[in-house]
């Protein structure tokens, strides 16, 4: 999701376009809806900043009490933390023909296997040749017999579906 630089998502102290404002401190305490002036005054001899958090109705804004470089840093850090966490799962492709013979299909699953290992998801297409589109049931076999060499530690994801030219399935580690 593209985010646009022109729009501004946080008010902060002087920008809260609000008469009254309601506080809410950092341990969660509510201190009552205080106009502009003397909530700004308020946050001021603190040492904090007042962070729009809601709106309440037309006319209040709900805003918290906090020290809004340290909010800022934090939001930041967790960002890093949970870029750090993720999981990036890559597809992986096995291209085989109707024709392949076996000890080809034992390489390729092996190939497979190891994708499958690493945590990837791997595309499994079959390739027609010119007139072998008209006998998918051979194409079938085929990956029928690729998937059994690989079945223990795979599950289909996607049943084999004809694209165009590819007989196309889709598989994934187990999990455990």
């Amino acid at each position: 999701m593209a985010e646009n630089k022109n729009i501004k998502t946080e008010f902060v102290n002087k920008e809260i376009r609000a008469k009254q404002i309601l506080i809410i401190k950092e341990d969660g305490e509510k201190i009552g809806p205080l106009n502009k002036f003397d909530a700004l005054k308020l946050a001021e001899e603190n040492n904090l900043d007042l962070l729009q958090v809601g709106i309440q109705d037309n006319s209040t804004v709900i805003a918290k009490m906090l020290d809004h470089g340290k909010f800022k840093y934090e939001q930041k850090r967790k960002q890093r933390e949970n870029k750090k966490n993720q999981v990036k799962v890559e597809n992986k492709e096995i291209r085989l023909t109707v024709g392949i013979g076996e000890h080809d299909l034992d390489t390729k699953a092996r190939k497979a296997r190891e994708f499958l290992e690493a945590g990837d998801r791997v595309k499994i297409s079959l390739k027609f040749k010119g007139r072998e589109i008209v006998y998918q049931e051979f194409g079938k076999v085929t990956l029928d017999n690729f998937f059994a060499k690989i079945e223990d530690i795979a599950k289909i994801e996607k049943e084999a579906k004809l694209n165009t030219r590819f007989l196309d399935m889709y598989v994934v580690p187990k999990k455990g």
